[in-house]
């Protein structure tokens, strides 16, 4: 993913710290899922550009039952990063030149003499983002300004990029290894040949119910119970893309074709709405370079057995004048649900209409 903001984008030659390396000779980068160091000088780290640091990549991730941060910081003193803490997947290094502290000296010796000169010169430049810099598989994000002031109102503006270029590379992280094993290549038939859409189900899903307009996948573990389902009606107007008309669609559709238990109709599965600190949240997107609505927020079943997050796609197949609702959903009480959200999202996004499957045909 390329860190694209609105000001000038640096040069990687001005900030390699490392030079070329053979990528072959790097060790794997480690760390969990979410997890990511941020190495700085203990003193701002307590002060208020640690506490935008914080502000930034620990933000709570919407539509979740419980609070949950986007990432899991650990700060780490930069005379203490050793050759460990370099294989970390997410690492975000912090300075400003105003600084005079062991651990601020230490991080600017990460620059160039030429690259200190363009920060002093240029505001505007406050950002640098590298990969595979100490370990393959690694993201890593330079943060950097004259003074805390600067560069606070710098992390402020560009907040959501940011964080977007780590969530970026959680998810590809998580395709490579989600379909790195077996995928369920019928299933991507089956929505082909009666659907007229694809969608790549990795492996270990079923296929729970299947008929005209409706097709719902199923993964149960021990952990949690992961949904995916994609229905679809023929698209009338604009109006199918307001909040009101997405839980309609939805509810509607769920009242009939997702239970509990099959056996008990009360159980049937609805939005919601009640929750007044965890709404129903809806934002335009770009789904694969179309247009369409993200929606999150949380379902139950009608008799409150069960519930969880969902979030869901609206979007339309102009060939077809066919509008489509995507949805994942989960069930996992008392886990953290931040990452089994993260796999749905990844599988939603390999979801294509009708003429992307034309054009890439020949492939299947």
């Amino acid at each position: 993913m390329k860190f694209n903001l609105l000001i000038s984008i640096i040069i990687i030659a001005q900030f390699s710290c490392s030079g070329k390396k053979n990528k072959e000779l790097l060790q794997n980068a480690s760390g969990r899922a979410g997890e990511m160091i941020v190495v700085m000088d203990s003193a701002q780290w307590q002060g208020t550009l640690g506490n935008e640091i914080q502000k930034t990549f620990q933000a709570e991730v919407k539509g979740l039952p419980r609070e949950e941060p986007m990432f899991k910081l650990n700060r780490v003193d930069p005379t203490k990063f050793n050759s460990i803490l370099r294989s970390v997947k997410n690492i975000v290094f912090v300075m400003t030149l105003d600084s005079r502290t062991s651990g601020s000296r230490t991080v600017k010796n990460f620059f160039t003499k030429e690259s200190l000169e363009k920060i002093k010169l240029d505001s505007n430049l406050f950002v640098y983002t590298a990969v595979d810099e100490f370990a393959r598989g690694q993201n890593i994000m330079y943060l950097f300004g004259n003074d805390e002031n600067q560069l606070i109102k710098n992390i402020d503006t560009n907040r959501s990029k940011l964080q977007n270029y780590f969530n970026q590379a959680e998810n590809d992280r998580l395709f490579a290894g989600l379909y790195k094993a077996k995928e369920m290549e019928g299933f991507r038939q089956v929505l082909i040949k009666e659907h007229q859409c694809s969608m790549r189900i990795p492996f270990g899903y079923k296929m729970a119910f299947n008929e005209p307009g409706f097709i719902w996948f199923r993964q149960i573990n021990d952990e949690s119970d992961k949904n995916i389902f994609i229905t679809y009606k023929d698209y009338k107007s604009e109006k199918s893309f307001e909040k009101e008309s997405i839980i309609h669609m939805r509810d509607s559709v769920a009242q009939n074709q997702l239970f509990e238990d099959p056996d008990f109709p009360n159980t049937y599965i609805k939005t919601e709405t009640s929750v007044p600190y965890i709404p129903v949240t809806t934002k335009q997107v770009s789904f694969n370079g179309k247009f369409a609505m993200e929606t999150r927020g949380l379902w139950k079943t009608n008799n409150l057995s069960m519930g969880g997050p969902f979030m869901g796609y609206t979007l339309v197949d102009e060939s077809l004048g066919r509008l489509y609702y995507i949805e994942g959903f989960l069930y996992s009480p008392g886990k953290s649900q931040r990452e089994f959200m993260r796999e749905l999202e990844v599988i939603l996004n390999t979801f294509k209409v009708s003429s992307e499957i034309e054009t890439k045909n020949n492939n299947l």
